[in-house]
């Protein structure tokens, strides 16, 4: 049992790091040699290091090259390019003002997020609070009901979205194994659940027609972002492409559309692409992989199907909610899904036979406990911008989010 307490450290310790602001693929690293250490006495260091090579490059068993995270990676890298493109070139601003010029100001203060929240960017809210504001000062929002709205309605999308890394990584070779776009079509009835629970929570706010004239031409620059998920899902659906590389593939398409909508030159698309560089989520990646490795090689996913099977836990209630505390205590989503995967994963075979709907349990608790942490850089930038009555938040907040975990648990139930 000398690794269960090791895992137990290594979550507390990669948790006491992220709120050191230490980023996370080093947390995870270090959570690794912990569990690596304690493990020791179970589990020899040679297969501890293989599955660590495994995980970034090389399979020795195998003897071949696994490119899985190198892709990941990679896919990572673009998606932040996109986004820094997007913002920079002021595309997004321009998509933003047409909808103000099509839309009541009660649709805009679900739009405005949503469409920011196609860009997956740390903190993202930010750029929408100020737009919120604006439109809730006109329909005279509470400070609570707009930092409600304004993370509610960004965070829509991850249910459904390809370009989303939490869905990228779930289904990924080296995780679930399974279509991206397999998830995501069992995932479309909840994602419209938590549409019409957005909405259920603006019932009382009242309508104001746009006083602008209908504009529809600063749509063109939303082209970016659906050029990658159509030619993505054309890829996975007609030529049988493993969702990672479609999107690999697919990216750089997005990318170059942003450039060849504004008409930029050489030098400055270039500025732009270097300053979008970013080794963060990359790394965030390799640490990952890296954790996953020695997690599966240690022996403690059998220490810990001992423990819940002696303690009588059902398989089901553990696949909910250990995704969404540890989602709920480290603010990030991505890395609750890389921690809880691997210790849920036995149980699956338990709970039923089709493992689509209950890695989607297991998302969707983990999106929504990262949905309403405090630690959440969403929540974070929204509460600081809109300084709103932290009780009163989430006393109107969290109803509707545990009502999003059980819906969606019954629709999954329904296909396990």
């Amino acid at each position: 049992m000398l690794n269960l307490i090791g895992l137990i450290l290594s979550f507390t310790v990669i948790i006491l790091l992220l709120r050191k602001k230490i980023n996370f693929g080093a947390s995870l690293l270090i959570g690794s040699i912990i569990v690596a250490v304690f493990s020791l006495a179970e589990t020899d260091a040679y297969a501890i290091g293989k599955a660590v090579l495994k995980s970034l490059i090389y399979s020795v068993d195998e003897g071949r090259f696994e490119l899985t995270t190198l892709k990941l990676a990679l896919v990572m890298l673009l998606i932040v390019l996109l986004a820094r493109s997007m913002r920079e070139t002021g595309s997004l601003e321009k998509l933003i003002d047409s909808l103000r010029r099509i839309f009541s100001s009660k649709i805009l203060i679900a739009l405005i997020p949503a469409v920011i929240g196609l860009l997956h960017v740390p903190g993202g809210a930010l750029f929408s609070a100020p737009m919120i504001d604006e439109e809730g000062e006109k329909l005279r929002l509470s400070r609570e009901d707009r930092a409600i709205f304004n993370v509610w309605f960004r965070h829509i999308w991850f249910l459904i979205y390809p370009m989303s890394t939490s869905i990228i990584l779930i289904c990924s070779k080296d995780f679930a194994n399974i279509n991206l776009y397999d998830l995501i079509l069992i995932q479309l009835p909840t994602f419209f659940v938590m549409i019409v629970i957005g909405f259920f929570m603006m019932r009382k706010v009242k309508n104001l027609k746009s006083e602008k004239r209908a504009d529809g031409g600063g749509l063109i620059y939303i082209t970016p972002i659906v050029i990658p998920i159509i030619l993505s899902l054309s890829l996975s659906t007609f030529l049988n492409f493993e969702s990672v590389s479609s999107l690999l593939l697919a990216l750089p398409f997005g990318i170059f559309s942003v450039f060849a909508i504004e008409k930029r030159e050489t030098k400055e698309i270039i500025k732009i692409l270097k300053r979008g560089l970013s080794w963060r989520l990359p790394f965030a990646i390799v640490g990952i992989m890296v954790f996953r490795g020695v997690v599966t090689s240690s022996g403690v996913i059998s220490s810990i199907q001992t423990l819940t099977n002696n303690a009588f836990v059902p398989p089901l209630l553990l696949i909910v909610l250990i995704p969404f505390v540890l989602a709920f205590f480290m603010g990030y989503n991505l890395g609750a899904i890389a921690l809880s995967y691997p210790i849920v994963e036995p149980l699956f075979h338990s709970v039923g036979s089709n493992i689509v709907p209950i890695v989607s349990i297991l998302y969707v608790s983990s999106f929504v406990g990262y949905l309403i942490s405090p630690l959440h850089l969403c929540m974070v930038v929204t509460n600081e911008y809109f300084k709103p009555d932290i009780t009163k938040f989430y006393k109107a907040v969290a109803p509707s989010s545990i009502s999003l975990i059980v819906i969606h648990l019954l629709l999954m139930l329904m296909l396990i």
